[in-house]
C-alpha cells in the first residue's frame, strides 16, 4: 500500500490512529479530577504537538541520517513563518498558500545555507549553521526590518490588500472559508474533549509528512544518507560523491522547517524573529535526541513530550502546589534545631518543587534529557523497546541461531 510492505503500512496505520485520536488521548482525565491538571486536550498544545512534531522529523532526516548536527534550523522556521504571514497580507487568508509558499521559501534559504554550510563537517559544520541562524536573527531586527518589522513582528491586519480576498472574508487563516479556530465540544462522562479545525489541518498535513519522511527512510537515497554517516571517506572512496544527498538531505529539512513555521504562523497568525533564536534551534535537536535519532516515531515523541511538559509544568504555581500539598503538617520546618523558621514543611516542600516548575520548567527538561542521555541513549524509542522486552518470550538457547538463518531487515520505526 501506497509503496510500503505490510509492515510499514500497519506502522503507518497505527500512527494515523494515534495522531487523530489525539482529542482523548491527552484529555484523559475528567474535568472536576484533582489531575485534571494534567490534561492537554486544548487546541494550541495539540497543533503544537503536530508542528514541532514535523520540524522534529525534518531535523531526524538530516541529522539522523546523516549525523550532521545543524544548530541553525531555527532560521527556516522563521521564514517560513514570515512568507506565510506575507501571504496572508498580500494575497489571501486561505492556509494553503501559505503554507506552499513558507516551504519554498524554506527550500530556497535552506539551499543558500546547505552550500555554503556543507563545506565542512563535523562540529565545523555546526558552527557554520549556528552562525547562519544567528545572523538572520540579527538581520531580522535590524536590515531587514522593511520585510519583518523589526521587534513588532509581522501582523495580519484588516487593512491588508488581500487581492483575492472580498471584503466580506473573514479575517482570520482559514481552509477554504473554514476557520482553523472554530471547535466543537463534546461532553461526555465529565470529560470536555475538543476537537478542533486548526489542530485536524495540522494532524493531516503532519501524516503526510510522516509517510514522506518513512519513503525516504526506506528509498535508496536514505540508504546512501546512511552511508554518509557511517563512514563519507569509505563512500567517496567508491567514487560516490556525498556532497550533493548531503545537500538534498539539508533542503528537504529546511522544507520540513519551514512547513512548521508556515503552520505556526496559521495558527497565529503573526511572525516574529524569536522564532529564529539560536534557542529554538537548540530545541529540535533536544527533540531529536530524547525521543530517539534515527528513529521514524522517535523525534515526534520527543516533540510531543517537550511541548508537553512546557504547557503543563509551567502553569503549575505555587498556589496549585499549596494545595497539592495541603496535607502535610503545619509544624514548622526548623522546629527543634539551633535555628529557628515560621516556615511549615509543607512551606519548605512547595518551595522545593516550585525549583522544578512555573518558570523553572526548564529545570526538569534538562534533568530529563540528562537522565535519557545517561541511561536511555536511544531516547524514548529505546525506552519503550526495554519495556516491550519485558514482555516478550525469550528465544530458545539465548538467543542461538546454530543454523545461522539470516536475520531480517529491521523495521524504520526501530
Amino acid at each position: 500500500m501506497l509503496g510500503l510492505n505490510k509492515r510499514d503500512t500497519s506502522f503507518l496505520l497505527i500512527v494515523i490512529l494515534l495522531t487523530l485520536s489525539t482529542p482523548f488521548l491527552m484529555q484523559p482525565f475528567a474535568e472536576n479530577s484533582p489531575l485534571a491538571q494534567f490534561n492537554g486536550g486544548y487546541p494550541d498544545l495539540m497543533a503544537k504537538v503536530a508542528i514541532f512534531g514535523i520540524f522534529a522529523m525534518g531535523f531526524n532526516i538530516l541529522f539522523g541520517l546523516t549525523g550532521y548536527l545543524s544548530f541553525g534550523h531555527a532560521a527556516f522556521l522563521g521564514v517560513g513563518s514570515y512568507a506565510a504571514v506575507w501571504m496572508f497580507k498580500l494575497l489571501t487568508l486561505n492556509v494553503l498558500p501559505a503554507v506552499i509558499l513558507a516551504v519554498i521559501m524554506s527550500g530556497l534559504f535552506s539551499l543558500l545555507i546547505g552550500w555554503i554550510s556543507l563545506r565542512r563537517s563535523g562540529i565545523y559544520f555546526s558552527i557554520l549553521t549556528l552562525a547562519m541562524a544567528e545572523m538572520s536573527y540579527r538581520l531580522a531586527y535590524s536590515v531587514l526590518t522593511p520585510l519583518t518589522n523589526g521587534e513588532t513582528g509581522l501582523q495580519v491586519r484588516p487593512t491588508d490588500p488581500r487581492i483575492l480576498d472580498s471584503a466580506t472574508s473573514a479575517n482570520y487563516p482559514n481552509l477554504f472559508g473554514l476557520e482553523l479556530s472554530a471547535s466543537y465540544h463534546w461532553k461526555v462522562l465529565g470529560h470536555d474533549f475538543t476537537f478542533n479545525v486548526g489542530f485536524y489541518f495540522c494532524a493531516v498535513i503532519a501524516i503526510i509528512a510522516f509517510y514522506i519522511s518513512m519513503r525516504v527512510f526506506r528509498s535508496p537515497f536514505g540508504m546512501m544518507l546512511r552511508a554518509v554517516k557511517s563512514n563519507q571517506q569509505r563512500m567517496s572512496y567508491t567514487g560516490l560523491n556525498p556532497r550533493p544527498y548531503t545537500l538534498a538531505a539539508f533542503v528537504i529539512s529546511g522544507m520540513y522547517a519551514g512547513l512548521a513555521g508556515g503552520l505556526l504562523a496559521a495558527m497565529d497568525p503573526l511572525a516574529g524573529a524569536e522564532r529564529m533564536q539560536w534557542t529554538v534551534g537548540g530545541e529540535v535537536v533536544i527533540m531529536t535526541i530524547l525521543g530517539g535519532a534515527g528513529t521514524l516515531l522517535g523525534p515526534v515523541l520527543g516533540a510531543g513530550a517537550i511541548k508537553y511538559l512546557e504547557n503543563i509544568f509551567s502553569k503549575i504555581n505555587d498556589n496549585v502546589l499549596h494545595d497539592w500539598f495541603s496535607f502535610l503538617p503545619d509544624t514548622p520546618f526548623w522546629a527543634g534545631f539551633p535555628f529557628y523558621s515560621d516556615a511549615s514543611i509543607e512551606d519548605a516542600v512547595v518551595w522545593f518543587f516550585s525549583r522544578f516548575t512555573g518558570e523553572g520548567w526548564a529545570l526538569t527538561l534538562g534533568l530529563m534529557f540528562m537522565l535519557v542521555v545517561t541511561f536511555l541513549p536511544g531516547g524514548l524509542v529505546e525506552g519503550g523497546k526495554r519495556i516491550g522486552g519485558l514482555f516478550r518470550r525469550k528465544p530458545k538457547g539465548d538467543g542461538d541461531d546454530p543454523e545461522h538463518h539470516p536475520q531480517s531487515t529491521p523495521n524504520v520505526a526501530e
